[in-house]
């Protein structure tokens, strides 16, 4: 029988693969003290990192299910994986303490694709709904009650969905006629005025519900603030490992990693110039790490992830402008 690899889940209760746990164990080894596993999830990274040599973890997630999936397994770390609901943008109150690693794994997880009822998977039939916390609008709230400028735009921004003018004014059209409630029909609708997909394309409405979920979420603003938080929390010597699955995410991760490296400049000629002073962080990864042929085998959805790892310097935290990360802004009213 093969060897798992460490914080993989196995057997029927397995919803989840930690993607690229390899190569960020590799990046931030040696592995000891305390460390954050800020997107908890179904505790791969937490348990990762505990196999690998972290005394102790803290696991914070905003929904209330990882806690839930986390009470058959979780008693048999002896205390040495600490879950806490929240979210990561608080990372540094949160754990209320000095730490010495922070991981973030962001975006959805299987374990919530994979639920039907949680809204957030255009394959399979349920509510429209797509929160994490569990509390708050839901996408079906945004899809019935924007104005249509204002659906489009957050469509444009937060999916990069060049169409979003003629899917907002779909949307507007059909929920005229019966309000838009589950998954399918959203998805029948976007799909109803974009070309059909070509074999290897991903669904047409991959994203619009990517925009949906990053704006009932606001999970820019949660990176921004989450990335300043590990900066506060971090030691000397701390290592940040974040894992993104879309290049906006990226950008700005990336974005965040040369600012604070003493590397940035400008990004672009419309970008603020970055002041010089003493680098925050310094990077361990020179350009972002993605899954090998291996890990694509055992896990298609890896395919579109990357990694980009820092290690914290002893100047002090400082507080960063988040339009400074190219972050998109959303300036209409989501409600």
């Amino acid at each position: 029988m093969a060897a798992r690899a460490p914080g993989q889940t196995s057997g029927p209760d397995a919803p989840h693969v930690p993607v690229l746990l390899r190569p960020l164990l590799k990046a931030v080894a040696p592995v000891s003290g305390v460390w954050l596993d800020g997107t908890f999830g179904a505790g791969g990274y937490a348990r990762g990192l505990v196999e690998a040599g972290a005394d102790r973890v803290i696991g914070v997630d905003q929904d209330p299910l990882a806690a839930e999936m986390a009470e058959g397994w979780i008693g048999g770390y002896e205390g040495r994986i600490d879950l806490r609901q929240g979210n990561f943008a608080d990372l540094d109150e949160i754990a209320g303490e000095p730490l010495d690693g922070v991981v973030l794994d962001l975006g959805v997880s299987s374990m919530q694709l994979d639920l039907a009822e949680r809204g957030f998977s255009f394959m399979k039939e349920g509510p429209l709904d797509m929160r994490m916390s569990q509390s708050g609008p839901t996408a079906a709230d945004l899809v019935n009650g924007m104005e249509e400028g204002d659906l489009a735009d957050v469509i444009f921004l937060y999916g990069e969905e060049r169409a979003s003018r003629r899917i907002a004014r779909t949307i507007v059209r059909e929920r005229a006629a019966d309000p838009i409630t589950t998954t399918l029909r959203l998805a029948g609708i976007v799909e109803s005025c974009l070309p059909r997909a070509k074999p290897g394309q991903s669904h047409p409405a991959t994203r619009t519900f990517q925009a949906l979920r990053i704006a009932v979420n606001d999970e820019y603003g949660a990176l921004a603030e989450g990335l300043m938080a590990a900066e506060r929390a971090l030691k000397p010597g701390g290592m940040l490992a974040v894992v993104t699955f879309h290049s906006v995410e990226d950008r700005m991760v990336k974005r965040f990693i040369q600012m604070r490296s003493g590397g940035a400049g400008r990004s672009n000629r419309y970008a603020p110039e970055a002041p010089e002073d003493a680098p925050r962080f310094a990077a361990v990864t020179r350009k972002a790490v993605g899954p090998d042929d291996e890990e694509l085998a055992a896990n298609p959805r890896a395919r579109s992830a990357r990694l980009r790892v820092a290690r914290r310097t002893e100047a002090p935290a400082e507080k960063i402008d988040r339009k400074a990360l190219g972050m998109p802004e959303f300036q209409g009213r989501l409600q």
